[in-house]
């Protein structure tokens, strides 16, 4: 007789005996970076060879349409309608990647197959985010199976291929579509988890504000000692700006940038003994790095921090004995749903001017991801902790949104959802450079949460039913 515990054992059988690890390597080979227009045809084989198919079979109408943004990859919707009565549930993923960078791979590793490693499985894509959406739907499958055909609930699916490129066109395709896509809550998987070992639900994301610092003076280099002394270091004025915008501990200047009233409390609370790292050792937790008296996990999840990503002046290939014409420092600001990136530009522009700084301009400002977070306290957050509680035996960590960024806003707005990532990766996966891997212990975890969670979704006592 089916049960919670057959349908959750069953995708556990699936996933132990290499069923999920073919499974991915069979998606991880289609070569579907997003940020290669010649990979155009992969992207769109991922959808209509890979997805829809496996989708159809289990029950669902399913279509792929253009983006509506020209130049961008395709969209895949498909719904699996019971009866409208039903609670429906909308999941997200993305089928597109970042480019292989195959000649920076580990000797041994190919970015388009899946290589066992340990407690690895690496390959692009494993982690962000073939692996995490092909998790949930093999869960799916699963409960479909134990339930005999039937969920007992209603699933509806948007799977992009641009997300990588900023999620282009998602927002207008999903404005456009918002009687398909209505749903009851967003249930979907993308990010890192607060540590591997602690399963995770993150209610939001994390903006991302990009803008660039210029400082131009002249038409050409001016020879080093002739003039090396006497005529303005751009180079030197950019960097000492950067320093007049973030100290040298990296705690943010431009105090307008912030939340004005602190760490709200409901988010504080929430993040009271909340771990942070896990990392593989690619980077460090610097306790005195960022804003003072913030524990990691306010620094990280509850407040906004500014990134220098790239600067240049000269030619740092082939340097010459000269005084630059120029230089040009690319940042950006990740911000939380406390602050209004809309007056970010002109609170620069104030505090630059205020140092000093007139001749150093602010160019392509403007947010490229906004922020969103739903309430940690909703009850479709409290009952997915529930359900995944039960299904692993352990303690599960609410934050008000994950560190990166996602496009839950385009959802919120549009939909009016509520926001569960239930990510299975973490903040060492490498997702974005060479080495890119899925933690298998991770991702057991998960097939099993989100066997609980769709067989829960089929139960009474949902949200709102």
């Amino acid at each position: 007789m089916a049960s919670r515990e057959s349908a959750i054992q069953s995708a556990l059988t699936f996933f132990d005996g290499g069923g999920f690890q073919a499974r991915l390597a069979d998606l991880v080979a289609i070569r579907s970076t997003s940020q290669d227009p010649a990979a155009a045809p992969e992207v769109e084989r991922y959808l209509a060879d890979a997805i829809l198919p496996w989708l159809e079979r289990l029950g669902f109408a399913a279509a792929i349409h253009p983006n509506p943004r020209a130049g961008f990859g395709p969209i895949l919707t498909a719904e699996r309608i019971e009866n409208p009565s039903l609670p429906t549930v909308l999941t997200y993923g993305h089928g597109d990647t970042v480019r292989g960078l195959e000649d920076q791979w580990t000797d041994g590793l190919d970015p388009w197959s899946v290589t066992p490693r340990g407690d690895r499985w690496y390959g692009r894509g494993t982690a962000d985010n073939k692996g995490q959406h092909a998790v949930n739907l093999s869960a799916l499958e699963a409960v479909i199976d134990a339930r005999g055909g039937k969920l007992g609930f209603n699933v509806k699916l948007v799977l992009e291929t641009s997300e990588e490129r900023g999620s282009a066109g998602l927002r207008d395709f999903v404005a456009a579509n918002r009687e398909r896509l209505a749903a009851d809550v967003l249930i979907a998987s993308d990010g890192p988890r607060v540590t591997p070992e602690v399963p995770t639900i993150a209610v939001g994301t994390r903006g991302t504000y990009h803008f660039d610092l210029v400082v131009d003076l002249r038409p050409g280099g001016v020879h080093s000692g002739h003039w090396g002394g006497l005529t303005t270091d751009p180079a030197v004025v950019l960097v000492s700006a950067l320093g007049a915008i973030v100290d040298r501990k990296g705690k943010i200047l431009v105090r307008d940038w912030l939340p004005q009233n602190g760490v709200p409390a409901e988010v504080r609370s929430v993040l009271a003994g909340c771990p942070v790292g896990g990392g593989d050792g690619a980077a460090t937790i610097d306790p005195d790095w960022g804003e003072p008296g913030l524990t990691p996990a306010e620094k990280i999840y509850g407040w906004n921090s500014f990134i220098v990503l790239a600067m240049i002046s000269g030619k740092p290939d082939a340097p010459v004995n000269a005084v630059a014409p120029n230089a040009r420092a690319t940042c950006q600001i990740r911000y939380t749903v406390d602050t209004d990136p809309e007056g970010f530009g002109e609170a620069l522009r104030k505090h630059l001017d205020a140092e000093g700084f007139n001749n150093v301009r602010i160019e392509n400002p403007g947010v490229r991801m906004p922020a969103s977070r739903t309430a940690p306290g909703h009850p479709w957050v409290s009952w997915t902790v529930n359900s995944m509680e039960r299904s692993l035996g352990k303690h599960v960590q609410v934050i008000p949104n994950s560190s990166g960024g996602l496009p839950g806003d385009v959802f919120v707005d549009h939909l009016g959802v509520p926001l569960v990532w239930v990510p299975h990766s973490y903040n060492g996966c490498k997702q974005h450079g060479p080495d890119e891997h899925f933690l298998m212990g991770p991702a057991r975890e998960g097939i099993a949460a989100f066997a609980g969670i769709w067989w829960d979704l089929g139960e009474a006592g949902t949200p709102g039913h």
